[in-house]
């Protein structure tokens, strides 16, 4: 059998490496920062539905249908997601 993914709009924020805050604001504290004294960026600690898992710069950080949130790497993001219009 072969499925197609439901049409539904999501919301999503790609990582700079920069934008700690704009994440944890944006996910209202669900998304961690974290940054090792040794680098500039660091990477984000996300807690999803299958555990603990970590975005690094480049990557989306997407808020599910359910205000879940997960990353998502930036070549798997671009063939399965589009821009819509606000």
């Amino acid at each position: 059998m072969k499925f197609r993914k439901k049409p539904i709009v999501i919301e999503a924020i790609q990582f700079t490496g920069y934008n700690h805050r704009q994440i944890y604001e944006w996910s209202e504290g669900q998304v961690q920062s974290c940054k090792p004294w040794k680098e500039n960026y660091g990477w984000l600690k996300i807690p999803t539905l299958e555990g603990e898992m970590e975005a690094g710069e480049g990557d989306w950080i997407i808020k599910g249908i359910k205000n879940e949130f997960y990353p998502c790497k930036p070549e798997i993001f671009e063939a399965t997601y589009e821009r819509v219009e606000e």
